[in-house]
């Protein structure tokens, strides 16, 4: 059998009077592979650290190291990674030098890249491998201090009854006992202000098999901090309830608390939220420092043109402004500063909130107490009473609460308000689903802000990516703009980031907007309808900044989703409606969804065959109208494109001039656009359809003489009637002769022609 070798032999040199040959043979015998000599000599106990260091220190003139004066501000400084890597703990450094302890001054690899990545020259001092690794765990793993920390703490009891209890099963009326206890008390504290001094925004405890790990959310991003022992997870747990007032013997549903600390003479507020979950209860603590200063809209980081977005809407002295996102988006940090942007001594702002995450001089804030009856509608219905001209509403979370807001700004307030939602368009949904009318949601909102936050890259580590991007992401990308990356060093905490900034999509209310809120269209058209209004997408606000070299295409890619290639042409027309079909197969409006499919026929060559029969050739086309009067506008309402186009090949043949629309919103928005001399207008339209284009028609003076002649493949007597009753000129059912559309045109034209 072959002799181990250790990987510290060059340590033999320095153990005369420690180690004989025949030790050292019979020690190689029993080493395991990858065994250092060093932990081989302590664990067989033929020498101590002490011993082997004071060998080193004489035969290589080096120091030995003073490991517990070690300062603990220097973890934030040197890389955990780079510190376990090379086996050595960071002691001082300062603008010139790094002390580090090592047990193996021999490294020059280690050296090398220490002093590379710290841009300093490296000290080399002596310690044994058991205490740099202590040192290394107390600095950036404190799971040995947190056992020192709960030595003091009794083994919690377990109730066997037949079978064995799982470890959640402990004796409730030793837990309170057992969370007030100074162990206990101690780690609590531990981890909140290392939470709150690491810039974190929630602090994460979950129980796992084996133990409890503690979470920070920093920037956005989980980061496992400690794992603690199992033993200490529910007295934990119970002291986090103590202080936030939540009820410790029931773990079987859902609670919600808060506490307020104190950290560096700083009052923090924090939020409380238990979670019964299969290995115990989980806790999420909410970080919110009420005296943090409310920025600007110019600090948020936003792109060029957002901030003027933004203030153009608060320029509205009524109606809704809706910031939404999901949680820990930044949407309570917009509205503030919004809020800070209006405030004044002439204007009256009242805001309710759960709970009030900053404060303000100048406005008052209510705090909602729901246990106390004072809900975010109970408040909201108070504060119209006290004469406000803006009013922010922390959430909108259920009808009662929406249809208040939706009322106060259709009196008068300018209503500021956050919603979860994905996007802008979605909004409109939401706010529906809640049970609010379409048409109140049209006249209130003035404008959505769709929010997220990326990241920011560390200016300090930030370097130039070489690589090509993905071929997915090239089109997104203009040749030759260079692109960066995260590289990570000690004042991002080795992540490549520090700091966020926030990427928005901005909604501004149009009329077509307005016409397709109070149809009730989906948000996909509302979308299209925003983008044709100027609206930028999340994807390409944050995609602005990447460009900008300020963050990184992971980042992006973490944040939003590549948007699909129908959404880069929202301008173009929108496939055909699904309940569509060629020829006569047509779906009847209001048919159920246990009706039978409509049968689709198989695409014509000729799309001219489908719907009209050419027994002769068209006319060359004319100059002018009919008459010998101006050419007179037709605008033609149908989803079929194919139809659409040979309809309007024949009618400027005959000299009119005509206008296209797919839907019956896009109708009443060319209807004011062009001021058509007549209307084509199909019935089956998606979204408003043509009995609702028509009444729109008739209800308002502008247009209700305007002539409209229907099409129609459903001619049965009771909808032609229908269609007539609602102020139709003329019917026409489908298919019909091409000549038969020019002399109902002329007909109905000539019967409203002044006389």
């Amino acid at each position: 059998m072959a002799e181990t070798t250790f990987p510290d032999e060059w340590l033999l040199q320095s153990l005369e009077g420690l180690l004989t040959p025949e030790r050292l043979a019979e020690l190689r015998s029993q080493a395991e592979p990858g065994q250092s000599l060093w932990e081989t000599l302590v664990s067989k106990k033929v020498a101590t650290d002490a011993q082997i260091l004071e060998k080193l220190s004489a035969r290589y003139r080096l120091k030995i190291a003073s490991l517990p004066q070690v300062d603990l501000t220097i973890r934030d400084r040197v890389p955990e990674q780079l510190a376990r890597r090379f086996r050595v703990a960071p002691i001082r450094m300062t603008d010139s030098f790094l002390e580090i302890a090592t047990s193996n001054p021999f490294d020059l690899d280690a050296e090398k890249a220490m002093a590379f990545a710290m841009t300093r020259e490296i000290r080399l001092l002596l310690a044994a491998p058991s205490q740099i690794a202590a040192k290394l765990d107390e600095l950036y793993r404190p799971e040995k201090a947190l056992d020192r920390l709960l030595e003091g703490m009794a083994e919690p009891g377990l109730v066997t009854l037949g079978t064995e209890a799982p470890p959640e099963d402990i004796n409730l009326t030793a837990t309170e006992a057992e969370a007030s206890q100074r162990p206990v008390v101690k780690l609590v504290d531990l981890i909140i202000s290392e939470g709150i001094l690491s810039r974190s925004s929630d602090i994460h405890i979950e129980p796992e098999e084996g133990g409890v790990a503690v979470r920070y959310r920093i920037d956005g991003v989980l980061r496992q901090v400690m794992k603690i022992p199992r033993a200490a997870g529910v007295p934990l747990i119970s002291r986090i309830k103590i202080m936030s007032s939540l009820d410790i013997a029931d773990r079987m549903r859902p609670q919600d608390g808060r506490a307020r600390v104190s950290v560096n003479s700083q009052p923090i507020d924090l939020r409380v939220s238990t979670l019964p979950a299969a290995l115990g209860e989980k806790v999420v603590i909410r970080i919110l420092d009420s005296r943090a200063t409310v920025k600007s809209l110019d600090s948020l980081g936003l792109n060029p043109g957002e901030s003027q977005a933004i203030q153009r809407l608060l320029e509205n002295h009524e109606g809704i402004i809706l910031v939404t996102g999901p949680t820990g988006s930044g949407k309570s940090t917009t509205l503030y500063s919004m809020i800070n942007l209006i405030k004044g001594e002439g204007v009256n702002i009242v805001t309710v909130e759960d709970p009030v995450e900053y404060r303000m001089a100048g406005i008052v804030q209510v705090q909602v107490q729901e246990k106390a009856g004072l809900t975010f509608a109970a408040a909201l219905r108070s504060i119209l009473r006290q004469d406000p001209n803006v009013v922010l509403v922390g959430e909108i979370r259920d009808r009662e609460t929406a249809q208040i807001a939706v009322q106060a700004s259709l009196t008068g307030h300018l209503v500021l308000s956050t919603l979860h939602t994905n996007d802008a368009a979605n909004a409109v949904t939401r706010l529906v689903d809640i049970g609010v009318e379409a048409y109140k949601i049209a006249a209130a909102l003035r404008g959505v802000v769709a929010q997220r936050l990326m990241r920011k890259l560390c200016p300090t580590c930030k370097e130039v990516w070489m690589e090509a991007p993905p071929e997915r992401l090239r089109k997104w990308i203009p040749t030759g703009t260079p692109l960066y990356r995260a590289a990570g060093c000690p004042d991002c905490a080795m992540t490549g980031y520090r700091g966020r900034f926030s990427i928005l999509e901005v909604l501004t209310m149009s009329p077509e907007l307005e016409r397709r809120i109070a149809a009730g269209e989906t948000a996909d058209k509302i979308a299209a309808a925003g983008r044709r209004a100027g609206m930028k997408f999340l994807w390409e606000s944050g995609l602005a900044h990447v460009l900008r070299g300020e963050s990184t295409i992971d980042e992006l890619l973490r944040v939003v989703d590549i948007p699909a290639e129908e959404e880069r042409v929202a301008e173009s027309a929108p496939p055909p409606h699904p309940s569509r079909t060629v020829g006569h197969a047509r779906a009847v409006p209001g048919a159920g969804p246990g009706a039978p499919p409509a049968p689709i026929s198989p695409p014509l060559p000729e799309p001219l065959g489908a719907h009209f029969e050419l027994l002769e050739e068209p006319a060359p086309p004319r100059a002018s109208g009919a008459h010998g009067e101006p050419a007179r506008k037709v605008l033609l309402v149908d989803d079929e494109d194919s139809l659409r186009k040979v309809m309007k090949e024949l009618l400027e043949r005959d000299g009119y001039l005509v206008t296209e629309a797919r839907d019956g919103v896009q109708a009443l928005d060319q209807v004011d656009r062009v001021g058509p001399d007549i209307i084509v207008l199909d019935l089956n339209l998606p979204g408003l359809d043509g009995y609702g284009v028509l009444s729109h028609l008739r209800s308002r003076p502008a247009t209700a003489t305007i002539p409209v002649i229907v099409l129609t493949a459903k001619g049965d007597e009771d909808n032609e009637v229908r269609v007539f009753e609602l102020g139709a000129d003329d019917f026409l059912s489908k298919p019909f002769r091409a000549r038969a559309l020019s002399a109902r045109l002329e007909a109905v034209l000539g019967r409203r022609r002044p006389h």
